[in-house]
């Protein structure tokens, strides 16, 4: 600690934006003086004397600015409001500039998400939000999950990171979606790209990067209520959130929940199998769901060292669509129409624990931060217990259960030896325990461990030009399990006779597996352009179901079959990015250039096992390019129009599947918006906005057997936004008025799990939203 004589004081406050949000690095000098904000937005400046002085704040993302300060026998305290130097595209920004390297440059190209543009663009869960991002799709699993696609690659190809920690349950099986409460969410960092250097292994596709919510300011006390209803599937939401600091200490917690029935569809009969099912109201029969979830996390804040612990835990209960399951439920007893909310089998019940600590320590140019997470992910899949093959009829509807236990460390060094070089060094390392149940098997008992260490160097060649580049080792171990059928198979010898035995499902079995990986990018920045390239080598280690699946997956009506032969993914990738912003347009276009040398996939074979067809995982070449473009341009002072369009092109070059492209590889697709500020009041909303942005998408005639063709379609949204005082509060409500699929049109999504069965996406919807802040 520093002292002081009676004529040397000092200016403490907070650097924010015009949204009140903390402004983290952002440089305050003063003559000799100098300091940077914190994550907070709180900063101490001290060693002033009597007199007027002249503070300079300056940051990368924000207009220059000067306040003057005057000490007179007295310390003081300031607020500074910054104002943005960036233009955001419906409250999306694109920043160069990483958050490890704050104020420096970054190659690779990254898409920031507000929480503003996560209010304004609610869907029914996390990753349908995000799919308003131009490269980013969703999986969706019916109304209520889904799980993220980035440039047509998804499931543990993606890493979902929250709170500096991977997000690891049973991403892996397309019927699984990600158990993250959306509400309480600040910002999102999206990564398209290669960005194993970062992450490690399942980062081969990119990151969606949910980070911290920045510390509140001290002595404050704030929260908010979320309220939700939609028509479509009479959805209720509540969602409340409360955060508290004193000086140093601070907590945040919040509950969420949501209870929603059978959504509804365009059309009045599903046809599967050349099987019609009628349904019942336009009802997707059994498609209810409930959820609650609950968040806990307390943190302190030093001089030199903040931490924080999160607790969270996610449990929900969804029904899956009854005839997607087999055509087992033609000669099933159970009254599926009787009720649009009740949740009966098949069905999943999932829960999600999770507890992580991120902790930051400034020791002079050394930036230390660790992260420690545990989690715990239990999930069960329900269905209507019926005999299949040589096994009996069960004596339960559990189908199979997961238990998987993950444990994470990683440690990071950001070290700044000169105003020219930013060091990083980094460690990340995980252990997983994955057990299973029920009476289905698909996958065996495992264990996986992984170790990665990373170093990159981030060099400023001039104030306009900068250079990244960085190497990374990884090395994991996947150990199987061995199980046997609990019920003995009929098999015929090749002398005549017959046996009847347990059959081997899986082996006990060690795997290793190792990866060098790697990536180096420009970027170079003028006052209003932006160019990147970045040429990187990401990897992805093989999962326990890619290794050794084998049996019935009932859910997609197939058997399933591991290889313990398969290597790990390796992927090369080649990102360019120029972006382009004035007052009133602004440009960006995102292209890519892609090779797989060894992509892993599930292959239909012509061969069956009791009835079903058998699909394989097998590997080939893959080559694929494309990208994203963007545009925006203020027509009059208070109306923007919009326009992205994202286009993916993926081709096998061996392997069974040659010449064709690779599974979910979603079409070529675009949306144009409108948004009108008014200018003034309506009534008693404040600040009124109107939005309608119209989707188009094409036919997706590439497709890969036994993936069937998708016609293109046109999709019409409007939403209003504003807020109004409600009673006599302080803060404004926001109220969001949202109309999605206007004219109720029936289409397919190429990239749904349900679009295998020929199921629509929901019709009409209109959702009502109230934010009460306090």
């Amino acid at each position: 600690m520093l002292t002081f004589s009676q004529t040397n004081y000092t200016l403490k406050g907070y650097v924010l934006n015009t949204n009140n949000v903390p402004v983290s690095g952002a440089l305050l000098a003063s003559k000799q003086l100098s300091t940077t904000s914190l994550s907070d937005g709180s900063f101490i400046l001290s060693g002033f004397k009597n007199g007027s002085y002249e503070v300079t704040i300056t940051h990368k993302n924000y207009k220059e600015q000067h306040v003057n300060v005057r000490f007179n026998g007295a310390s003081t305290s300031i607020t500074v409001a910054l104002d943005a130097a960036n233009t955001e595209l419906e409250t999306v920004t694109l920043y160069s500039k990483s958050e490890e390297r704050e104020a420096h440059e970054s190659p690779i190209s990254t898409v920031k998400v507000s929480e503003d543009f996560m209010n304004l663009n609610r869907e029914n869960s996390l990753m349908q939000t995000l799919s308003k991002i131009p490269g980013v799709s969703t999986i969706n699993i019916g109304s209520g999950q889904s799980k993220p696609l980035i440039r047509g690659l998804g499931f543990n190809r993606v890493s979902v990171v929250q709170n500096g920690v991977k997000h690891e349950a049973q991403q892996w099986g397309n019927d699984h979606g990600l158990e993250i409460d959306q509400y309480g969410i600040e910002q999102i960092r999206i990564i398209k790209g290669a960005a194993s250097l970062l992450y490690g292994s399942d980062a081969i596709a990119g990151v969606i990067d949910i980070e911290a919510p920045k510390i509140p300011m001290e002595n404050t006390l704030s929260g908010a209520v979320n309220l939700l209803a939609e028509n479509n599937n009479d959805l209720f939401g509540i969602s409340a959130g409360l955060q508290e600091r004193k000086a140093n200490w601070y907590y945040r917690t919040r509950l969420t929940y949501r209870d929603y029935g059978d959504y509804k569809v365009p059309t009045d009969r599903i046809s599967y199998e050349s099987y019609i099912f009628e349904l019942h109201e336009n009802h997707l029969r059994n498609t209810a769901g409930r959820e609650a979830n609950a968040a806990f996390s307390l943190g302190y804040v030093g001089t030199n060292f903040k931490t924080e612990t999160f607790f969270s835990n996610v449990n929900a209960k969804n029904g899956f669509f009854a005839n997607a399951h087999g055509l087992e439920v033609r000669t099933s007893t159970i009254d599926y129409d009787s009720n649009d909310r009740d949740i009966d089998l098949p069905y999943h019940k999932v829960n999600h624990f999770k507890i992580v600590n991120n902790t930051t320590v400034y020791q002079g140019a050394h930036t230390l931060n660790f992260e420690l997470g545990f989690q715990n992910n239990h999930r069960e899949e329900h269905s209507e217990p019926v005999p299949h093959g040589y096994m009996p009829k069960p004596d339960d509807s559990q189908e199979r259960v997961f238990y998987k236990n993950t444990w994470s460390f990683n440690a990071r060094d950001a070290f700044k030896p000169n105003e020219k070089h930013q060091l990083v060094f980094g460690l990340n390392t995980e252990y997983q325990n994955n057990n299973i149940g029920g009476w289905g098997f698909l996958i065996p008992e495992y264990n996986r461990f992984t170790i990665g260490a990373f170093a990159f160097d981030h060099f400023d060649i001039s104030e306009k030009l900068h250079f990244q580049g960085g190497l990374r080792y990884d090395f994991g171990v996947v150990k199987t399990k061995s199980h046997f059928d609990k019920f003995q198979s009929t098999v015929n010898n090749a002398d005549g006779s017959t046996s009847y035995i347990y059959l081997q499902r899986a082996l006990n079995k060690t795997l290793n597996f190792n990866s060098l990986s790697g990536s180096v990018g420009l970027s170079y920045v003028t006052p209003k352009t932006t160019y990147k390239i970045n040429l990187g080598k990401s990897f992805r280690i093989p999962l326990a179901n890619e290794l050794a699946s084998d049996g019935v997956n009932y859910h997609m009506y197939r058997f399933e079959r591991g290889n313990l032969d398969l290597d790990p993914e390796k992927s090369y990738q080649l990102d360019m990015d120029v972006d382009f912003v004035s007052k009133k347009f602004d440009f960006g276009v995102s292209p890519f250039i892609n090779w797989f040398e060894n992509f892993i996939y599930l292959n239909p074979t012509s061969n069956y096992y009791e009835t079903l067809q058998i699909y394989e995982y097998t590997q080939s070449k893959v080559f694929r390019l494309g990208g994203e473009l963007r545009l925006g341009y203020h027509l009059l002072k208070h109306l923007r129009l919009d326009g992205s369009l994202e286009y993916v092109y993926s081709r096998q070059t061996t392997g069974p599947k040659k010449h064709f492209t690779i599974p979910f590889s979603p079409p070529l697709s675009g949306i144009i918006s409108a948004n009108y500020q008014f200018n003034k009041n309506l009534f008693f909303f404040k600040n009124p906005q109107f939005s309608a942005n119209f989707r188009l998408t094409a036919n997706q005639d590439d497709i890969v057997p036994p993936e069937e063709k998708t016609e293109g379609y046109n999709v019409l949204n409007l939403s209003f936004n504003s807020g109004f005082k409600l009673l006599n509060a302080k803060k404004l409500a926001q109220f969001r008025f949202k109309l999605n699929n206007v004219f109720n049109t029936q289409y397919f999504n190429h990239t749904s799990f349900y679009r295998l069965i020929d199921v629509p996406e929901a019709g009409r919807n209109l959702s009502v939203s109230l934010t009460i802040p306090f």
